[in-house]
């Protein structure tokens, strides 16, 4: 955990576990978010994240372990804590027979807004989202990316403390996916805690101040991307394409370049702290790759090496 003071702490589990029947889904986590920054929960579909994120919304009883949020305890205090927060869930919740507008108007009256703090609170987070021209438009016909702008901008009508965001840009396209990462680079610029879970590493790497590695419901690493990156792997990986049915074959062949070989159905990732120089060692032995690529270390590099496989298996 980064360094700070308990006040700065905004919710800590200990040993926080959750099951359904005899199907452990988190198990015996520990963590904790500091006020102000972006924590990301990073892991493949079925890791146990949106079971966490659950659980912190007040919204799913942990089986067992503490969690407190803003201090207090969400099967004693739910409704306290979720007045307190702003959530995005992975499938949209919009109302698609009413306009942009009025789906922030509606959400906000549930908050106990009067009519014109809403309307006013709507005029800037449409402005935020770039939704301004689209005020009047019905949801329905609109794009993935523009849905979950507004399905943002929803959960921030009641100014939350803190913002849980459940795989924000799943299905979105790339330019999509930026426009939303420049959102939320804003939001955290104007103080608000964000909790993200994603399974895509570079949308971790470019967003989260820390984050923890979950797989199979437990946490398996936890640090900011970079030093989790050179923690566990190095500063270089390259990837090798052979004319091969099966590319363990040739890990063999590679031995003693690099620190370690990764054999990947498609692919041998061979992990060094200078990428050209072990190319040039690989032709040195008389080897004729298909392709060769160098490139830096990723957090799907960490997750390899912590669980042997990669984030999207």
């Amino acid at each position: 955990m980064s360094e700070g003071t308990a006040d700065d702490v905004l919710l800590e589990a200990r040993g926080l576990t959750k099951m359904f029947g005899s199907f452990t889904a988190v198990e015996n986590v520990d963590f904790a978010v500091q006020r102000g920054e972006l924590f990301g929960f990073l892991g493949p579909n079925g890791a146990g994240k949106s079971s966490t994120m659950r659980m912190i919304g007040a919204v799913s009883p942990a089986t067992s372990g503490t969690l407190r949020v803003f201090g207090l305890d969400p099967a004693a205090d739910g409704p306290r804590i979720r007045a307190r927060l702003g959530v995005v869930p992975q499938e949209d919740q919009l109302d698609q027979e009413l306009t942009v507008q009025e789906n922030l108007w509606v959400y906000g009256r549930y908050f106990g807004l009067s009519r014109a703090q809403v309307k006013e609170r709507t005029a800037g987070l449409l402005e935020f989202a770039q939704l301004s021209e689209r005020a009047k438009d019905r949801v329905e016909p609109l794009s993935g990316g523009m849905k979950r702008r507004l399905t943002i901008a929803r959960s921030l009508i009641s100014s939350p403390e803190l913002l849980l965001l459940d795989e924000p840009t799943t299905g979105l396209d790339p330019q999509a996916r930026h426009l939303l990462w420049d959102r939320l680079f804003r939001l955290k610029r104007q103080g608000v805690t964000i909790i993200l879970t994603t399974h895509y590493m570079d949308e971790a790497e470019q967003l989260c101040d820390r984050l923890v590695v979950m797989d199979h419901g437990r946490i398996v690493a936890e640090g900011s991307p970079r030093s989790l990156i050179e923690q566990y792997s190095t500063r270089e990986v390259l990837e090798l394409r052979f004319d091969a049915h099966d590319h363990a074959e040739y890990a063999g062949k590679l031995a003693g370049i690099g620190e370690r070989v990764e054999v990947l159905p498609d692919r041998l990732l061979v992990y060094t702290e200078d990428g050209d120089a072990a190319a040039a060692a690989v032709h040195s032995r008389g080897l004729a790759p298909l392709s060769s690529l160098v490139r830096r270390s990723t957090l799907e590099d960490v997750f390899l090496h912590l669980t042997g496989r990669t984030l999207v298996d």
